[in-house]
């Protein structure tokens, strides 16, 4: 009877020793594959992308801070909490939140970017709270909306600065109730 209950035991012990090989195998496999995906890239797009910028006549480069014509990275700059605001429509008001973040080319612009936070905080605010819900609601007015908040904020930082620092204003977040 003890000899039955011990084989027993042996006989679940081994079954449970190629489950575990099984699951390490596969955490393995699993660390390997997202190593090399994460690792295994090549910095030759950003030396190209770098290349063919230089090569760009001096009237399509934005102006940078230090009046140099020279284009720097893309950098961005986050705004540090999402733009919250009500908007009037045609059949009621709604609430919208928008997250931002700044599209600057080069450090100092960066830099410069982030001193002024406030003022565009100020401007951007100004810019999607004259919009209207039913022009929200289209893919066109959005990009309106974009386009309306990179010239008033370009023009603001011009008068400020007496450069363009910004580039683009980009949605990464963009929510109508």
């Amino acid at each position: 009877m003890a000899e039955e209950e011990l084989q027993i035991e042996e006989t679940t012990k081994k079954s449970k020793l190629p489950l575990i090989a099984i699951i390490i195998v596969a955490l393995l496999g699993a660390g390997g594959a997202a190593w090399y995906f994460l690792f295994s890239g090549s910095d030759e797009p950003v030396a190209e992308e770098s290349a063919t910028q230089s090569e760009q006549p001096a009237g399509n480069q934005p102006a940078s801070v230090g009046g140099d014509a020279k284009v720097g990275t893309a950098l961005y700059v986050a705004m540090p909490r999402p733009f919250t605001f009500n908007v009037p429509g045609t059949g009621r008001d709604r609430l919208v939140q928008i997250k931002v973040q700044l599209m600057v080319r080069g450090s100092d612009n960066e830099e410069t970017a982030k001193m002024h936070i406030p003022l565009i905080e100020g401007t951007l605010l100004q810019v999607f709270s004259g919009s209207n819900a039913d022009e929200l609601i289209t893919e066109v007015g959005k990009v309106a909306l974009r386009e309306r908040a990179v010239s008033e904020v370009q023009k603001v930082m011009n008068d400020t600065v007496g450069a363009n620092v910004v580039e683009q204003v980009l949605f990464t977040g963009f929510v109508m109730q």
